[in-house]
């Protein structure tokens, strides 16, 4: 015979295991941590993190940066990469503004929003709005 705590843990794991049948999630198939590397093939240490999620096959790369303004401003700066789109999110002051990537050259990337445009050079990022230039370089914390 079953006790009375044993019959109402029973009917609760039913109630739920019935709420979440018609549940359709996305389920993760990889998720792991990588190392990003350099143009000289050694391992960034400016890294403040890389992470790349496979899901359904299609790959998602996420590298996030902290860059320093010539006012020793630290900025955030993740580069996102995914089979739908490459964006650069800056994030100062509590604001984050995210710009899609317009160009890639020999030795830059553009990302462009509006009025906005960042380039990337090496571990340099050249925030542009009107005649206003913003030079920021990677740094580590």
């Amino acid at each position: 015979m079953l006790t009375k705590s044993t019959s109402i843990l029973c009917v609760s794991l039913f109630i739920i295991a019935c709420k979440n049948e018609g549940k359709k999630e996305v389920i993760i198939k990889n998720s792991s941590e990588t190392s990003v590397v350099n143009n000289n093939g050694k391992i960034d240490s400016n890294t403040l993190s890389s992470t790349t999620i496979e899901v359904n096959g299609k790959k998602t790369e996420k590298t996030n940066y902290v860059y320093k303004a010539t006012d020793g401003t630290l900025v955030k700066v993740v580069f996102k990469n995914d089979p739908k789109e490459s964006t650069v999110a800056i994030t100062s002051n509590k604001k984050t503004f995210t710009l899609e990537k317009t160009d890639t050259k020999t030795d830059e990337i553009i990302y462009k929003k509006d009025d906005m445009t960042a380039r990337v050079k090496g571990d340099s990022l050249y925030l542009e709005q009107g005649d206003n230039i913003i030079p920021l370089k990677r740094t580590k914390i």
